[in-house]
């Protein structure tokens, strides 16, 4: 039997600190607030022991792992999630974008229902769905034709696997802090471990303008160069309008495919964020909310580079994947898409997170808190310097005990956030909630005063 992580907790009174006049360490608050959060969650805690019984650490997905053990999540309903202890909380993970409409939008429910009910659950052949939904998702990001595939990581490895058919070439350039998926990660200099292809990636800095430069025109055999607007992983770290502009010139330049990640960043704009910042990749990649809910990814652009996929060619590369064109994912997507994240729709949700977030931006002045993002896309970060204004993950200098205090305090206070510090909103979220989170972070800020001022 596996050991419980869990072992005799002091109780809060023993680790009761007086917060709200500032005195005590971070670590004792984190303490505290650990002591609360054990006391808060028990049913949690049970269930967790008895899942490290059957998945090593009691999880199948790293990144939404947490200690001292998950909160295990029961159910969901439109912006709330509830847990298996019966605390409801303001959901500000949003399932790291994926989540855009929520936990039970009714349009997409019914589409889901329907289908299940009228089409069934997989087909094994090609279907109108598969079709429509590909229809509009050309018409929406300006692509000449599209392949889906079930995740954006997936998405990301056709597209590089699309760039070196096509070029003859091998290496691809990726940017620091960057993430394309769990095997294309790019933290460092290097890829992470578990990364493919580990000799076969440049690694130049993000946002530095000279370096995309040099480093895409003058490493030689590149196919292809992979970036993101936005880095979802920094969290939300923002590329310069220069720098991006600068890496579709220089791939443009050498011969090279430019794939612009937007897995994440297509929910910014109508036309994601390459629209914004008048870009025209050669390839775009696509996952998360296009799926309606459902796990879902695509990569399209160019017509004669897309070719190389045509199942009518001999010379093309196969391209296969029993869940790409999954009905549930067709059809959940395609409703989602046409009727309820319209661009009209997207440009309204857009400018309300942009007004969240410099709302928290103006709380920073003064403290190590620093507010990053565009849009619906937000990251909360604690710096050891406060630096206000980050271009890459280098600059970067966490201050990871206020991080997890944050973390505790705003379950607490009824927000389901993401340890990371990043905040993907979802639609209808309540501005009275978005409104009570600022200030909630306004009292965190007051309250650890002495630990978060500059």
């Amino acid at each position: 039997m596996a050991p419980s992580l869990i072992t005799t907790q002091p109780t809060v009174q023993e680790l009761k600190i007086n917060v709200k006049s500032g005195h005590g360490t971070a670590a004792e608050a984190i303490e505290a607030a650990k002591a609360r959060y054990v006391e808060r969650n028990p049913a949690s805690l049970k269930l967790h022991e008895e899942a490290i019984k059957s998945m090593p650490g009691g999880n199948t997905r790293t990144l939404i792992h947490t200690s001292p053990f998950p909160v295990f999540m029961k159910s969901g309903k439109d912006y709330q999630v509830t847990s298996e202890d019966g605390n409801t909380y303001t959901d500000l993970v949003g399932e790291l974008t994926a989540a855009l409409f929520g936990h039970s939008q009714p349009l997409i429910q019914d589409a889901l229902i329907s289908t299940i009910k009228d089409v069934g659950m997989n087909l094994s052949a090609t279907t109108k769905l598969e079709y429509q939904h590909a229809a509009l998702l050309c018409s929406r990001f300006k692509l000449d034709l599209i392949r889906f595939t079930n995740s954006g990581t997936e998405a990301n490895l056709h597209a590089i696997q699309a760039a070196k058919h096509y070029t003859g070439k091998r290496k691809v350039v990726v940017f620091t802090g960057g993430y394309h998926g769990g095997c294309f990660s790019f933290p460092e200099d290097k890829p992470t471990i578990n990364s493919v292809d580990q000799h076969e990636w440049v690694v130049a800095e993000y946002n530095d303008v000279a370096d995309a430069k040099a480093k895409i025109e003058g490493s030689g055999d590149i196919a292809a160069v992979l970036v993101e607007g936005l880095q979802g992983s920094g969290p939300a770290i923002v590329g310069s309008r220069d720098f991006l502009q600068q890496v579709q010139e220089s791939a443009r330049k050498v011969g090279a495919i430019f794939v612009l990640d937007e897995v994440m960043t297509s929910r910014l704009a109508p036309g994601g964020i390459q629209e914004l910042e008048g870009l025209k990749p050669d390839l775009t990649t696509l996952g998360k909310y296009l799926g309606g809910g459902i796990t879902f990814g695509a990569f399209g652009g160019r017509e004669d580079i897309m070719a190389i996929y045509d199942p009518r060619s001999t010379k093309g590369l196969a391209h296969s994947g029993t869940f790409n064109n999954n009905v549930l994912g067709m059809a959940a997507g395609y409703v989602g898409i046409s009727q309820v994240y319209t661009p009209e729709v997207a440009i309204k949700a857009n400018t309300q997170g942009d007004e969240f977030r410099k709302k928290l931006q103006a709380l920073s002045h003064g403290t190590k808190m620093t507010v990053t993002g565009r849009g619906t896309i937000i990251g909360i970060h604690f710096l050891k310097d406060g630096k206000k204004e980050l271009a890459s993950y280098r600059e970067r200098q966490d201050d990871h005990d206020l991080k997890e205090l944050f973390w505790f305090e705003m379950m607490e206070d009824g927000f389901w956030t993401h340890k990371r510090g990043y905040i993907p909103l979802i639609l209808g979220t309540p501005q009275e909630e978005l409104d009570r989170f600022v200030k909630n972070v306004g009292d965190f800020l007051k309250r650890h005063e002495r630990l978060t001022k500059l």
